[in-house]
């Protein structure tokens, strides 16, 4: 047994129902490795099953990404050594720990050059990025493309990775300084969608040509204004929910609107079986390497201060990616 540290929490509510615990941490069965967690990553989906919007059973963990050192591996387990520096996305609710037990089928090994740190603070985000722009859309040079939340740790790689494709990215943010931010991270312009006319603004942006696509996470604050952003049969994708649930409408206004298609992925079915997992990890390190993702860390919070980071991401005084350091 080795003694490890996770954050726990018995009910749902407010940044301070997590709490750091000491557990046993038996050896790994039979297809598992041991990890010695160096960096956690932190999704704004954590925010919602802590706050219980996505209900999960309770005690429960929290976290869906890390990077780390394999310490141990169980029996069966050849790809991959003690030693190796690795990173997951979906191995189970529990990545807020320093150390966990993890199926080998749901790690990758980290290619050198790139830090457990950056690793850990892109790898979830930019998974969710490359399926947007490789398989709900694949961008093409010349598309149009809205992305919403554009500073946000999503955001920014989701904008850098389509302007590398090609793309003419217009984004969007909360505020005037966000809006920096997101020009910074690729945008070719940003607007501050606290405006009452930024559906005008991003019209008059392209001179009066409208999206390809829209990618919108915020939805509530935003949803019907993707709509209004869409050009003709061009597509609305709805990937989050960060201001709140997006208003239900009739399919009958998506013709109204220009015979749009729309569409809620995710990126875990996207990521389902081992092979393609991995294969779209390759894509997604390659894209690092050549700068068209940027590890951008916005900023980083010790472990034992998991309700800090909380509360810097639900009132958006962060930009990019939040890294909880074990």
């Amino acid at each position: 047994m080795t003694i490890a540290h996770a954050i726990r929490l018995a009910e749902f509510g407010g940044p301070d129902v997590m709490r750091l615990e000491a557990f046993d941490l038996p050896a790994p069965a039979a297809g598992e490795v041991q990890l010695r967690q160096t960096a956690v990553g932190f999704n704004y989906l954590d925010i919602s099953q802590r706050a219980g919007k996505v209900p999960l059973p309770t005690p429960t963990g929290l976290g869906h990404e890390a990077a780390g050192v394999v310490e141990a591996v169980g029996e069966g387990v050849s790809d991959l050594s003690v030693g190796d520096h690795v990173v997951y996305m979906n191995a189970g609710i529990g990545a807020y720990a320093d150390r966990r037990n993890v199926p080998a089928a749901k790690l990758v090994k980290i290619p050198n050059g790139i830090s457990d740190e950056d690793a850990a603070a892109v790898f979830f985000k930019a998974m969710t990025a490359q399926y947007l722009v490789k398989k709900t859309h694949a961008v093409r040079p010349g598309d149009i493309v809205v992305v919403h939340a554009a500073a946000g740790g999503v955001g920014q790689i989701l904008s850098g990775w389509a302007k590398a494709l090609g793309a003419t990215v217009i984004g969007t943010a909360g505020s005037a300084a966000k809006c920096e931010v997101a020009r910074a991270a690729g945008c070719d312009v940003a607007i501050d969608y606290s405006q009452p006319d930024w559906v005008a603004q991003v019209i008059d942006a392209t001179g009066g040509r409208k999206a390809r696509v829209v990618y919108d996470s915020v939805a509530k604050h935003t949803f019907m204004g993707s709509l209004d952003c869409t050009a003709p049969f061009g597509l609305v994708v709805l990937f989050g929910a960060a201001s709140g649930p997006a208003p239900e409408i009739q399919p009958e206004l998506l013709n109204k609107k220009g015979c749009l298609f729309l569409t809620r992925p995710s990126v875990f079915p996207h990521n389902a079986d081992p092979a393609t997992f991995r294969a779209n990890a390759a894509d997604v390190f390659d894209a690092i390497k050549s700068t068209a993702v940027r590890a951008t860390i916005g900023a980083r919070f010790p472990l034992a201060k998991v309700a800090d980071a909380h509360r810097a991401a639900e009132s958006r005084a962060t930009t990019g990616a939040i890294v909880l350091l074990p």
